[in-house]
């Protein structure tokens, strides 16, 4: 069994796409299972989860990382991934997950690149930087540039490792150092997600990647800026 966990918040315009995506997976739908975890939504995201998701419910834990934390909590399968509800997921993205950590006892952390889903030269362009910027970190061995977009654990060595801190930039960076302690990370190149450029497109590049520096250079909350619940045009 494999748990999917997704944090939501006011998410109806893109969660139906996110969860249709994970019903068309090349494996029985019998072998995964998909938790949707609320931040307190104010539309209509919980209940568009609820046609497609076995479990969705309020967090009670602070900040994403804190969702993901719930949702790990009550989640059944072995395997812990985790994705957000404005991704595309490809029909094998969980096979490869799967059989990844079948091949790997040792393995504790799968992590994989994105593709932008808008269209344009300069999303494209941006996400080419970020993921040769992850494949550096991982191939030097010097840091983990892991994504909770597109990120999987064994669920004993997260809880072991002490799961996600409630912070609002740079938990998946963090938690890969500690998880790296019990076991093998791996990078897998095709383990692709398809990701929203939508914060990018709203707020600039730039200045959205100085607030994601700000913030973790700061100790991962600043009540400066925030770079989580973010309102979005529709």
């Amino acid at each position: 069994m494999i748990s999917v966990v997704i944090p939501t918040f006011n998410e109806e315009e893109n969660i139906a796409q996110c969860l249709v995506s994970l019903t068309h997976q090349t494996i029985p739908r019998t072998e995964y299972e998909i938790i949707v975890v609320d931040g307190g939504s104010k539309d209509n995201t919980c209940g568009i989860a609820k046609k497609y998701a076995d479990q969705v419910f309020t967090q009670t834990s602070r900040k994403v990382g804190g969702a993901r934390n719930d949702g790990v909590m009550a989640a059944r399968g072995d395997i812990i991934t985790t994705t957000d509800a404005d991704c595309i997921l490809p029909p094998g993205w969980i096979k490869r997950i799967a059989d990844n950590f079948v091949a790997d006892p040792g393995l504790v952390q799968l992590y994989g690149p994105v593709y932008p889903i808008e269209e344009g030269l300069r999303n494209k362009f941006s996400l080419f930087l970020a993921n040769t910027f992850s494949r550096i970190g991982y191939y030097s061995r010097t840091f983990y540039y892991t994504l909770g977009c597109n990120t999987a654990f064994r669920k004993d060595a997260f809880i072991k490792a002490g799961g996600y801190r409630c912070i609002d930039a740079g938990d998946d960076l963090e938690i890969a150092m500690r998880l790296n302690d019990l076991g093998r990370i791996r990078f897998d190149g095709k383990l692709k997600v398809g990701f929203s450029m939508r914060r990018y497109q709203q707020f600039g590049t730039l200045q959205s990647l100085y607030e994601w520096v700000y913030i973790v250079a700061d100790g991962g909350e600043t009540d400066k800026y925030s770079y989580t619940r973010k309102d979005y045009k529709g």
